[in-house]
């Protein structure tokens, strides 16, 4: 068992630690709801859009792509898949979620995959796990523009028309409310909705806007090459953007729950060892009274020897003077 001054070590560094997650709490706790307010915000814009560029795909005439990133390649040789994480740790299985759905789609696709990572944690897991990454970007803060993710954007925009890769992906996590978030997997580009027979992959999917079922042709001004020249492109870094805001408040929720639970785990262990310190304390204590009632005993019966000594010597010449 434990000593007093050993247990109460621990519980001075659980407490120390209690004050770290309680202040790692407080932190994300504020940036969450600026998260969650930027999310929110955005969503239906970029849903509206992404919905906007199917249904101009699908109305276009003849069937001929009206733009090089609404147009899917007749044979798929290498894939590219934008793997979105934190750049700290401290946010419960955030990481390893993503990292995990995202390496099992690589996996099931069954093709030659490039990665490009947003992230630390995830760029670090992807090299450890020798995963070919092309390309890594990190350090957003926690208020990214369009401008921020650009570079990024512009990265797989110029594969996939260089025909370098056939298929590009985004893996993220969704943003549905602070106590889930859900690892998904989106289609990106082409602009076009992702068919498979594969259920797993299904599963990992996000789901597509419902593509509309009219007939009626969209009319643009000045011609629909300039306008799409002009709109594919942005349209297609605000999809990389909503997942970067839809992954930063995911991060910033599954952080406060972590810390949260870490608090009261804190909590509950120091109560544990308060328990523990009181019996060790009280052992202690008791074996001291147990040291001194032994030490009197010992020294009373010492005494008593002695004494008992002395009048045994004594006895026989009092009973002499007694005789005379």
């Amino acid at each position: 068992m434990a000593t007093a001054g050993e247990v109460k070590k621990r519980i001075r560094s659980v407490k120390n630690i209690s004050q770290i997650t309680r202040a790692l709490e407080a932190v994300s706790a504020s940036r969450v709801r600026k998260a969650q307010a930027r999310v929110l915000a955005s969503r239906a814009f970029a849903e509206k859009a992404w919905e906007i560029l199917l249904n101009v795909q699908s109305t276009s005439t003849k069937g001929v792509p009206l733009h090089p990133l609404l147009t899917a390649r007749a044979e798929i040789k290498e894939v590219m898949i934008v793997l979105i994480t934190s750049d700290r740790g401290l946010a419960g299985a955030f990481n390893s979620n993503i990292i995990r759905v995202a390496q099992r789609f690589a996996h099931r696709i069954g093709k030659p995959v490039r990665w490009v990572t947003i992230g630390k944690k995830g760029r670090d897991s992807l090299i450890r796990s020798g995963a070919n990454v092309v390309a890594e970007f990190s350090t957003f803060g926690s208020d990214p523009t369009v401008a921020d993710i650009a570079p990024a954007a512009r990265l797989a925009i110029d594969e996939f028309l260089s025909g370098s890769v056939d298929d590009v992906f985004i893996a993220y996590t969704d943003f549905v409310n602070t106590l889930t978030q859900r690892p998904v997997v989106l289609s990106w580009l082409p602009l076009l909705p992702f068919s498979t027979e594969d259920s797993i992959l299904k599963e990992s999917l996000k789901d597509i806007p419902t593509v509309s079922a009219s007939s009626s042709d969209y009319e643009y001004e000045p011609d629909p090459a300039a306008i799409l020249d002009e709109i594919v492109p942005r349209f297609t870094e605000l999809q990389l953007y909503q997942a970067l805001l839809e992954s930063q408040a995911s991060e910033h929720s599954a952080r406060m729950v972590a810390m949260r639970n870490a608090s009261d785990n804190a909590t509950q262990l120091i109560g544990d060892l308060t328990l523990i310190y009181n019996k060790a304390r009280q052992a202690a204590i008791t074996a001291e009274i147990l040291d001194i009632v032994g030490g009197a005993e010992a020294l009373q019966s010492s005494i008593e020897s002695l004494a008992d000594e002395i009048m045994t010597a004594g006895a026989p010449a009092i009973s002499t003077n007694g005789h005379k």
